[in-house]
């Protein structure tokens, strides 16, 4: 469509250029440009409208005023200036629409000043120029005089505008560009006025109104570009420097008032006071120019100096600032030791998912205030994390341990949250805090580090805690690092191994299934227990691996007991799963690849989650479960009681079994209130109809009170520890299993 006018435009321009139907023409045009300023922004939509209606009503005025003036031409002054009356409303129109995109955009300083430097040199040429030489035409009527120069000074204002509108904006779009085409033909057309009028002459040739002609194409095809809804979104620059773009327009600005002053050395007093006057006042914009740039680059590099050492969110120091300030307390000698406070928030994670991250920015905001507010004003305060806050101090043991307190007593103070939908609740936060006292020769990274490691020793301990930093934590942090770097290994060449423990049924013993272990054999440290690199390879995410590789050589195991006829159909394999595997989309459909290649029903695979998967699990991890449990796999809760444990979450989730723990089966037969744990958990599980299994049997007293309570299934050291897959293979194959049974009951 804009494509369209730009060419009825051009023909139209072309025809009056040429004298055939020029009325019609300049009507075709003009009446077009008012359109497409009235109808375009309406087409796409473009808001604000107010500059395109301000435009509209100057384009409506223009019009009038020139196809006046072309009517009242042969009449006497100053009745053939009435058309100008309608002109110099539209300029007001036009200057008022111009504004009102500046003010859509902000005015910046810099372009008001590049653009006052321009439009004082337009002011200076145009009075020397045009307004004084036609003030001095002799018999002239005053309305003519006032006209001739009043058209040099609005324009001046014009070029004040478009000066501001080049330098505010970095997008030049294609509306734009139109628009700033228009304004300029604008110009060179009432320039060319100008000229003339200097003689005397009001109305020139036909071609002298092709410029207006053409600024009406280019108007009208900017209201109907698409771009034109960007003029409401401009993109300020970035920074407003010394460009050679904007030296090639304020140059000649400031170059004016000398080559004027060179030109007319042999005017009028008053000509050379206004060459004075415009030059000083250019000079002092340039120093003001220069000045300001000076004190924005500066304040430019403050900005981002502060950016780069503080955290946006609070304007707390972050990681980086903070390490400068501990050396430098450190190089002090002042009386008092430098004490670090590492803590880092418990709970944060479920504010953020419960309630969305806004919130969780405002509670980080709420916590960084009242650290500020609880500690003396000598205490350093950053967040170097997420969650994280670090104190330093330096001060005597008492005072930090009294510091201590307060920051834990101002965290966990309730605070009232705000929902996007306007809910409000209290959200309730601790803190887990390492603390470490510096020695003067030690550096901030260092200490550092060592606060974050009793950080995290608080937290192994049962979180919302302190711990004061000692050596031997750094010892168990190079020996977990140590593990690490070899369990990575081990995993990667497959260099560990499972065993497994049978889980029989109650009372006769014989075997229904079977638990796989996994073992790991540290090639300095010897046999380790599963809790020491289990927890190592769920913080260092080796975990999916190592659990991905431990049910594929299970369900192989299973597999190869069913074809050599060590079990039965029936026999079942029971695995572990971390909540990180359940966490992957891809886990179900991974595992129903294996139980196909290996040739083991679904049904013959237990896996066991814990409670905080439950809980805890995400919408991915409820239907990961769902998946499984749709291919006939079988999942049963470990350690089960020790927990969140509720009917809720056995109800809501599709679990089958649960595996009582073992702290509730070693008091059975000694503890009354053990006893009434493992029946209230078997009468509820009859009800939800799940299986239920009783972990950690290792005496027949116990076995006899699972058997009185009603517990089908068992596993312990009463039937033997878990062993290699051939030990277990020979000491419990189906061929006399009744037996060996029946020799242990005698």
């Amino acid at each position: 469509m804009w494509l369209t006018y730009l060419a009825l435009g051009g023909a139209a321009t072309v025809s009056y250029a040429a004298g055939v139907l020029p009325r019609l023409a300049f009507t075709v045009v003009g009446v077009g440009c008012v359109t497409a300023w009235a109808c375009g922004p309406r087409l796409h939509d473009v808001r604000p409208r107010r500059p395109w209606r301000l435009l509209t009503a100057a384009g409506l005025f223009f019009l009038a005023g020139i196809l006046l003036r072309a009517l009242l031409v042969d009449l006497p002054a100053p009745q053939a200036q009435f058309g100008d009356a309608f002109s110099v409303c539209g300029f007001g129109f036009f200057i008022a629409g111009l504004v009102s995109f500046l003010n859509r955009w902000g005015m910046d300083r810099h372009a008001l000043l590049d653009g006052l430097i321009v439009c004082i040199s337009s002011v200076v040429a145009s009075l020397l120029l045009f307004v004084m030489p036609a003030a001095t035409i002799p018999d002239r009527p005053l309305v003519v005089t006032a006209l001739a120069g009043l058209y040099p000074l609005l324009d001046t204002i014009t070029v004040l505008l478009v000066a501001n509108l080049a330098f505010t904006t970095a997008v030049r779009q294609p509306a734009f560009v139109l628009l700033g085409g228009m304004m300029v033909l604008v110009f060179a057309g009432d320039l060319g006025y100008a000229i003339i009028g200097r003689s005397g002459e009001v109305n020139g040739s036909r071609l002298m109104d092709l410029p207006f002609l053409l600024a009406f194409t280019l108007g009208g095809a900017a209201a109907l570009h698409p771009t034109a809804k960007g003029l409401s979104l401009a993109t300020p620059l970035p920074i407003q420097a010394w460009s050679l773009p904007r030296m090639l327009l304020i140059g000649p600005a400031v170059a004016v008032p000398f080559l004027l002053t060179v030109l007319l050395a042999h005017e009028s007093t008053a000509s050379r006071l206004i060459l004075g006057l415009g030059g000083a006042a250019i000079v002092a914009l340039l120093l003001v120019r220069a000045s300001d740039a000076v004190q924005s680059h500066a304040a430019a590099q403050r900005r981002f100096e502060h950016q780069a050492t503080h955290d946006p969110l609070t304007g707390l120091p972050n990681r980086r600032l903070l390490g400068s300030m501990i050396e430098r307390l450190l190089a002090e000698r002042a009386p008092g030791d430098v004490w670090v406070f590492y803590l880092d928030l418990d709970g944060f994670k479920l504010v953020n998912d419960s309630w969305g991250h806004p919130v969780g920015d405002q509670l980080i905001i709420d916590v960084g205030a009242r650290l500020r507010d609880a500690l003396p004003g000598t205490a350093t305060i950053a967040r170097v994390g997420g969650d994280e806050f670090v104190v330093v101090r330096r001060c005597t043991e008492p005072e930090a341990m009294a510091d201590a307190r307060k920051i834990m007593e101002c965290v966990e103070r309730p605070l009232v949250v705000v929902a996007a939908e306007g809910a409000t609740a209290e959200v309730v936060v601790g803190a887990s805090m390492g603390i470490v006292r510096a020695d003067r020769q030690e550096q901030a990274d260092a200490l550092m580090r060592d606060a974050d490691t009793a950080m995290y020793r608080a937290k192994e301990e049962g979180r919302n805690r302190w711990k004061v930093f000692d050596a031997s934590m750094r010892d168990a942090v190079r020996e977990r690092v140590e593990i690490e770097v070899a369990l990575r290994a081990a995993v990667a060449q497959e260099q560990l191994s499972i065993s497994y423990q049978p889980i029989v049924e109650l009372p006769a013993g014989r075997p229904a299934g079977v638990e796989a272990l996994v073992r790991w054999e540290h090639p300095v440290r010897g046999w380790l227990e599963p809790n020491v690199f289990i927890a190592v390879a769920e913080d260092s995410n080796l975990i999916s691996a190592l659990g991905s590789w431990v049910l594929r050589e299970s369900v192989r195991q299973l597999a190869r007991w069913r074809a050599d006829g060590v079990v039965d159909d029936n026999f079942w394999m029971s695995v572990n799963v971390s909540p990180r595997q359940l966490g992957d989309a891809a886990f179900a459909e991974r595992l129903a690849a294996v139980l196909r290649q290996a040739g083991v029903p679904a049904t013959n695979l237990v896996l066991e989650i814990t409670e905080s998967v439950m809980v805890e699990g995400s919408e991915l991890t409820e239907r990961v479960l769902v998946e499984l449990r749709a291919l006939g796999v079988r999942i049963s809760v470990d350690d089960f009681g020790t927990g969140f444990s509720a009917l809720g979450y056995l109800r809501r989730h599709p679990v089958t079994g649960v595996k009582i723990d073992r702290s509730f089966v070693k008091g059975l037969g000694t503890s009354t209130e053990d006893e009434e744990i493992v029946r209230a958990v078997v009468a509820m599980s009859s009800a939800l109809r799940l299986s239920v299994v009783a972990e950690g049997v290792e005496t027949e007293a116990q076995r006899d009170v699972l058997v009185t309570l009603g517990v089908p299934l068992a596993q312990g050291w009463l039937w033997g520890k878990a062993v290699p897959p051939a030990e277990f293979a020979a000491r419990w194959s189906l061929g006399g299993v009744g037996e060996r049974v029946a020799a242990r009951s005698d």
